[in-house]
């Protein structure tokens, strides 16, 4: 649905976006992380219009149609910077932004009080923004950026002052807008929460791509392999010295929890490397884990920390 070709974008000497390249298929979550100061809001400005690229394309298809743009009513945004009016009220609020969107004032109306229920401010319809909380004024933007049911949605920091249950209420219902047919592309700081939701993820850094793919494309590309997690009821550093020195074994440390995580390299097998810790070790238990996605992108971008790049003057 989305196609984004070698796009480049410049302010003054700093090069924000810088060679970005990538596809969004329809009906796909996907999730544009990195940290701040990444280029992420100067790439969604341009995928929305509001900021035109330097140089490269960006090339939506809307019925079969290739455009640089979608139509107001095709495209919902939510942006990191609250938008709303906060001395009017919940509904005149989303029925003002549904008619912008070409909605009938009265399916805006209808439709607003819908995903206000749906949301959990059922009884607050009448309520002036400016009386909510951070968590529900958050959740009101985004009943603005999907309530004309777009075929495609962006969503800048989505979680941003939800608590655990509101969050998993947004799980939820992203899952759902994808299942009825709508494309998702969110940017967010929640690992674990981006872990869950995310068909495919794109991280960039100083303007430049330095991780895409599927989350499990992610960790193989990455070279991540398992976690061996070793209960024991004594150790010496002497036998996690023999431990670190095993060919199976990428790094080898005792956690605050009392544990000993060795980190497998990849294409390594377990077996023969718990045969050798048995030998070193007391075992009480053990398992294996996967590194999360929090672990991945703290390493990935904990490596790329050179000065992002500049304009010669």
């Amino acid at each position: 649905m989305l196609t984004v070709e070698q796009v480049h974008r410049r302010f003054a000497r700093v090069h924000a976006v810088n060679d970005i390249s990538f596809h969004i298929a329809a009906g796909e979550i996907f999730s544009l992380l990195g940290p701040n100061g990444a280029g992420k809001s100067t790439l969604l400005r341009m995928l929305v219009g509001i900021t035109i690229p330097d140089s490269g394309r960006i090339t939506w298809q809307h019925d079969g149609v290739p455009g640089t743009r979608l139509p107001a009513h095709a495209m919902g945004y939510l942006p990191e910077e609250r938008g709303l009016y906060q001395d009017q009220p919940l509904t005149a609020v989303l029925e003002y932004f549904g008619t912008l969107r070409g909605m009938t004032a009265t399916d805006a109306r209808a439709e607003a009080k819908r995903w206000l229920e749906r949301l959990e401010l059922g009884a607050r319809l009448k309520d002036k923004v400016g009386s909510l909380s951070k968590g529900n004024q958050q959740k009101v933007q985004f009943a603005a950026a999907v309530m004309p049911r777009p075929r495609f949605v962006i969503l800048d920091e989505p979680f941003s002052g939800l608590d655990p249950l509101n969050q998993e209420l947004f799980l939820t219902m992203v899952r759902s807008l994808r299942d009825n047919g709508m494309t998702v592309l969110f940017s967010a700081h929640q690992m674990s929460l981006v872990e869950r939701l995310a068909d495919r993820l794109f991280v960039m850094q100083h303007g430049r791509e330095v991780l895409h793919g599927t989350i499990p494309e992610i960790r193989e590309r990455w070279g991540s392999g398992r976690r061996l997690l070793l209960e024991v009821r004594d150790t010496t550093d002497t036998a996690l010295d023999a431990l670190r020195a095993h060919a199976a074994a990428s790094g080898v440390q005792r956690r605050d929890d009392g544990l000993i995580e060795i980190t497998l390299k990849p294409r390594h097998e377990v077996g023969e490397l718990l045969a050798h810790c048995s030998q070193l070790l007391t075992i009480v238990d053990v398992r294996t884990e996967q590194p999360s996605l929090h672990d991945v992108y703290i390493n990935t971008v904990g490596a790329n920390t050179s000065a992002p790049a500049t304009e010669a003057a």
